[in-house]
């Protein structure tokens, strides 16, 4: 299976952007790289927030990416750079990585990757690297950048020493690595950034990692446009309070069906166990859960433990100091996400003549859940989300994490010229900055290839 190889390696394209990145790193570093480690980023069409539940997802791999110029050195040091000069050059002893939580800065998310690594092979003597980064994925936009640069560094530290690993497996560890930086995520970007295949969407699914082929109907593209609002997730608590919501609301509910429920972290477990549907599982969540938010001392009395032991067993690092939590609405989504997600699939497998209006109409619901019940949009992407619906989409939502980033919508092929300049004049030409940054945040885009290695003819 494609699953079990490692990424592919591939003669460098002769392209401008290559040419400029080598003729960078020998002017930086004084000789050529020894190769080139690509990771892309990716848009989520379907399945929100449900990934570190425990359920599918159905991402595909955008043309943008993260693209690292590599020299294996002798000394074991790494000399990291980046060819936007926003971005600080650093230099670190490669045996002794340490990454701050609470600095998300972007050679973190590379550590995490290089630390992945090592710490799979447990290295005795490390090699160093000379690497210079170059991305073209917008930053904080909800398009998993700092995960495709995590995967880009754990794809380059491998090569520069000597090792492989299939592309399931490099998934897996880029996705526990990730949690360095303090990051409690499911696995989706890093699987999709390793598993994506030009032309296809992907299911991507959990506990293994395996993808299967998604075929999007003919007729319709997916436009990604940016909101430029930037939400950085490792910098703020809000994404890691709703992984915390769902681990609380799946242990509220075993506990109330009689189960262990100290064992059960995610709601997807806890359909597993008790072998029941997902409208079952939505129906017991009306049943148990109260739509009010729980003060964490009713969630306390709920499961029998003390505070105490509530922050140091379940809550994470950067949540301890919640009061409340809201278990209703964020259980509510990930059940109905989950099976919006099964049901773009079955259209997409069965191809019937409405797929596009079906999968738009699911793509609505899921922006509507979204932002109702996870409340993970913001004002600027609801406003985004309307235009792309008035300009023509049949579908739109937010795609990543929210609060901020990029919409996803699915647009007519023959409206696509109108739908682009109509979503222009309504969001970006209002304001002075966000026309500044047109050119970047509004693009069609079609699957492309996953991570690979690029060598030196």
């Amino acid at each position: 299976m494609a699953q079990c190889a490692p990424p592919p390696s591939v003669p460098v394209p002769i392209t401008d952007r290559l040419v400029g990145l080598r003729e960078s790193f020998i002017s930086k570093y004084g000789s050529k790289p020894s190769f080139y480690a690509r990771a892309p980023g990716r848009v989520n069409l379907i399945g929100e927030h449900i990934d570190y539940c425990g359920y599918a997802v159905l991402p595909m791999a955008i043309e943008q990416d993260i693209l690292t110029a590599v020299q294996s050195i002798d000394s074991q040091v790494l000399h990291l750079s980046n060819t936007n000069p926003a971005y600080l050059d650093i230099s670190v002893a490669i045996h002794d990585i340490q990454i701050d939580k609470t600095k998300p800065l972007w050679h973190n998310y590379f550590l995490c990757g290089l630390k992945g690594i090592q710490d799979h092979f447990a290295f005795n003597s490390p090699a160093g690297m000379n690497c210079l980064v170059d991305g073209n994925i917008p930053a904080s936009s909800g398009l998993s950048s700092s995960s495709a640069l995590v995967c880009c560094a754990g794809l380059a530290t491998l090569i520069a020493n000597g090792k492989t690993l299939s592309k399931v497996e490099l998934a897996e560890t880029c996705a526990k690595c990730e949690r360095y930086i303090g990051t409690e995520g499911g696995g989706m970007d890093q699987s999709i950034s390793f598993l994506a295949e030009e032309g296809t969407a992907k299911l991507i699914e959990f506990n293994p990692v395996r993808a299967t082929d998604v075929k999007l109907p003919s007729g319709a593209v997916f436009v990604i446009a940016n909101s430029c609002v930037e939400m950085n997730k490792a910098a703020t608590s809000h994404f890691n309070i709703r992984v915390v919501e769902c681990r609380l609301a799946t242990k509220i509910l075993a506990k109330s069906k009689g189960l262990d429920w100290k064992s059960l972290l995610k709601l997807g477990d806890l359909q597993n166990r008790l072998g029941s549907s997902l409208e079952d599982m939505q129906a017991l969540v009306d049943e148990v859960l109260h739509p009010e938010p729980y003060p964490i001392e009713e969630i306390c009395q709920s499961l029998g433990i003390s505070l105490q032991e509530l922050r140091s067993d379940i809550l994470s690092q950067n949540t301890q100091d919640v009061s409340t939590f809201k278990l209703y609405q964020r259980a509510k989504h990930v059940y109905s996400e989950a099976a919006r997600v099964l049901a773009f699939k079955k259209v997409c497998d069965e191809a019937p003549a409405n797929a596009v209006q079906l999968l738009g109409d699911l793509m609505n619901q899921s922006h509507v859940s979204c932002k109702d019940l996870y409340e993970c949009s913001c004002t600027e992407l609801d406003q985004l989300v309307d235009i792309c619906l008035k300009s023509g989409a049949v579908g739109s939502r937010l795609t990543g994490a929210g609060w901020g980033g990029c919409t996803v919508s699915m647009v007519p092929e023959d409206k696509l010229e109108k739908f682009l300049l109509s979503v222009q004049e309504e969001y970006y030409k209002t304001d002075e900055r966000k026309s500044a940054l047109l050119q970047q945040s509004l693009f069609a885009t079609k699957p492309g290839p996953g991570a690979r290695v690029l060598l030196e003819k």
